[in-house]
């Protein structure tokens, strides 16, 4: 099979969005981009503040409802229809459920050849990133950096403390084309950047 959906997970402000951008950019084909901000944006204004849709607090924390979920069962449905239907998907998400959140993905993209991504970012250069960016709620990113790892498994791990996006999305790259060429089973170790 050839992978048709990349899953980028990280904290907010790990910089998975730069990364999907430079991906599109690099990869042969082209590939549409869909991330969990556009769900939000998406839902009605009553659901993003609100214990049914989604709520965040002013320590960075995010809770999400019944609602929400509903909602995000049938992105995520969506999202695998247009995989089926033969579009390359990245897809940038948070795991804030960790494993949960990772099975939820795989049983919407049963079926698809799926390469999972960890994006790292150390806490504080995350921060950084959200203070520059001043549309996300202090705190989140920091909260995030480490828990949305907790418990979820990679093929690929990148740290964006440490490469560019570009560099990453390269990194990326060479990893879909090798599992292209080779016909063996990929090692059960995430390769790191």
């Amino acid at each position: 099979m050839t992978v048709r959906v990349i899953v980028l997970n990280g904290g907010s402000s790990s910089g998975k969005s730069a990364i999907a951008r430079c991906l599109q950019a690099v990869l042969p084909e082209p590939w549409l981009v869909v991330g969990v901000d556009t769900l939000v944006d998406a839902m009605p204004a009553a659901l993003r503040a609100s214990d049914m849709g989604i709520e965040f607090a002013p320590d960075g924390g995010v809770v999400v409802g019944a609602s929400f979920r509903t909602l995000e069962a049938a992105w995520m449905e969506g999202v695998a229809a247009m995989a089926r239907a033969g579009a390359g998907m990245i897809v940038d998400d948070v795991f804030l459920g960790g494993p949960a959140s990772q099975q939820r993905w795989r049983e919407a993209l049963r079926g698809l050849d799926v390469l999972w991504v960890g994006v790292r970012c150390d806490p504080d250069v995350a921060t950084g990133r959200e203070i520059a960016r001043g549309d996300r709620t202090t705190g989140m990113a920091a909260a995030q950096a480490e828990i949305v790892h907790s418990g979820v498994a990679y093929d690929v791990e990148i740290d964006t403390g440490r490469a560019e996006s570009i560099e990453c999305a390269r990194r990326i790259a060479a990893h879909l084309a090798s599992s292209a060429s080779s016909a063996t089973p990929e090692s059960s170790q995430p390769a790191a950047l």
